[in-house]
């Protein structure tokens, strides 16, 4: 997937419909918040709440594709991909203490 925001990206499943990323530059459309924001994230944690492991190999196929579409914009940019790691990746294994459920933010 290039440059359209939702629909299927290359890993194949659809995309959040109610907070799609704005590509390239995986903005959500809807609240203008880094994509995943907190309404995709609540999304996709109802989506595969069956499938954790599933999640975090989704959410990995798209960061690459994130990663390649912001690089596309701005080259230079250097710490870029410590903070969509952790944008994509880092918070699904967060669990809420008390119901231990994953907390997006």
């Amino acid at each position: 997937m290039t440059g359209t925001g939702a629909g299927v990206p290359e890993g194949g499943r659809p995309l959040p419909s109610e907070h799609p990323p704005l590509r390239p530059l995986w903005l959500c459309r809807r609240c203008g918040q880094p994509w995943p924001c907190g309404r995709a994230r609540i999304a996709l944690v109802a989506e595969y709440r069956d499938n954790r492991v599933g999640l975090f190999l989704y959410l990995a196929g798209l960061l690459h594709e994130a990663i390649d579409d912001l690089h596309r914009l701005n080259p230079s940019t250097t710490r870029g991909v410590t903070d969509l790691f952790d944008r994509f990746l880092g918070w699904p294994g967060r669990r809420h203490p008390r119901a231990g459920s994953a907390v997006p933010r």
